[in-house]
């Protein structure tokens, strides 16, 4: 399979594309050397490489997800700014 200049053309007026003939020629190419990569990475035999999450070993440093007890609710009130008997005040922002 190759990429013409009328599928650029085609795919360009899709994307509502103005391409000068320079960069339509230049697509050409581009897509054709894509193209011609995934063929020759389809030739690779890969059928004993294990599915991966991720390529390389991803550490995301966060902790453990594990399920502790919450705070009582006068416990998360007590580091409000500005709390009544049941909520936190925050400043109204819409008049």
């Amino acid at each position: 399979m190759s990429v013409t200049l009328e599928d650029v053309t085609y795919m360009a007026n899709l994307a509502r594309l103005q391409l000068t003939d320079e960069e339509a020629q230049g697509l050409v190419k581009d897509m054709n050397d894509i193209l011609e990569y995934m063929e020759l990475l389809g030739q690779i035999d890969s059928s004993d490489v294990p599915p991966l999450e991720h390529v390389t070993d991803v550490d995301s440093g966060l902790r453990p997800d594990k399920a502790l007890t919450p705070l009582d609710h006068e416990e998360a009130l007590k580091n409000a700014p500005d709390a009544d008997a049941d909520y936190f005040r925050v400043p109204r922002v819409i008049d």
